[in-house]
């Protein structure tokens, strides 16, 4: 089961990645050059919150069901995890969730704007911020 787990959590970072990369410049795009909100653009921001909470849902039965997640803690305690294992029991967990609260604030105060330009700046703002979370976190070593 956990490598059935891990593949499907790392193929699917993927498509997170890039929709996430498109949702936001598309907001980013959008907001300066003073475009007007459409429906591509509200299933464009939603799809990026459900492929987020998605891969947050996989990323959790993988972490209980991982050696490196908390198992690792469980076994070594946290003061017996290398900079490593840490990354992958705790700072890339913590950091991925910060990053899909990021994303349904964004995407939950933009449904209350009425106006195109407030839109694209509430969702410009929150997913840019998640974009760099996960950027900053993703184990780029395990990546290519």
């Amino acid at each position: 089961m956990y490598s059935v787990v891990q593949f499907v959590h790392s193929y699917w970072a993927y498509v997170v990645v890039i929709v996430l990369v498109v949702a936001t410049f598309n907001a980013l795009s959008k907001y300066f050059g003073k475009k007007e909100y459409g429906g591509r653009d509200m299933s464009l921001a939603l799809f990026t919150l459900i492929t987020m909470h998605l891969q947050l849902l996989i990323g959790l039965v993988l972490w209980f069901v991982s050696p490196n997640g908390l198992s690792a803690i469980q076994n070594n305690g946290m003061g017996g995890l290398s900079s490593e294992a840490r990354q992958l029991a705790v700072e890339h967990p913590t950091l991925m969730i910060v990053a899909v609260v990021l994303v349904t604030i964004g995407y939950s105060k933009h449904k209350k704007q009425r106006l195109s330009t407030p839109k694209f700046k509430k969702i410009a703002f929150f997913y840019a911020f998640a974009l760099i979370a996960v950027l900053a976190i993703i184990p780029w070593g395990q990546w290519f």
